[in-house]
């Protein structure tokens, strides 16, 4: 991976928080991220998370839930601090940190934002998210990732 490493990667190496990475090719034709990297990856959906970017009474934050549920945007707004959450704008989103969509990474984004990982996390040995590319994905202790984004654990993923 030397040479074509990601924010995120960068980020982590820099924390020196232990992660490992899983390439796999990305097929553009795949309706949904986070169920192509399980199935690239052999990995059951409650493993895999995906990081929604939420706008939270109009300041930016982000949701990782696992990539098989919904995000509870009445659970991320009130874990932020805030009254009511929407899905951020595609292009809000990619703008502020720095990753294209099917690619955005809860560490090394270019601002920034709070970070609410989903509890079920706590339950993992490690969990996967993005790398911060598409076809990338972070194998990662939840308390690593936690620490490393700066995150919050709260429910926010719709049962």
């Amino acid at each position: 991976m030397a040479g074509r490493g990601t924010t995120a990667t960068i980020a982590l190496q820099r924390a020196k928080v232990p992660f490992t990475l899983h390439e796999y090719a990305h097929d553009p034709r795949h309706e949904s991220y986070g169920l192509e990297a399980c199935a690239a990856l052999g990995m059951p959906p409650d493993r895999v998370f995906k990081t929604l970017v939420a706008s939270v009474d109009g300041r930016l934050a982000v949701g990782v839930v696992p990539v098989h549920r919904q995000l509870d945007l009445k659970a991320l707004a009130a874990a932020a601090g805030g009254k009511k959450a929407v899905l951020a704008e595609l292009a809000a989103a990619e703008r502020a940190t720095g990753f294209v969509a099917g690619g955005i990474s809860p560490v090394g984004q270019r601002r920034r934002l709070p970070v609410v990982v989903d509890e079920s996390a706590l339950a993992l040995a490690t969990m996967f998210c993005s790398g911060g590319r598409r076809g990338l994905e972070i194998e990662i202790a939840p308390a690593d990732l936690i620490k490393a984004a700066g995150a919050i654990v709260a429910a926010i993923a719709a049962p």
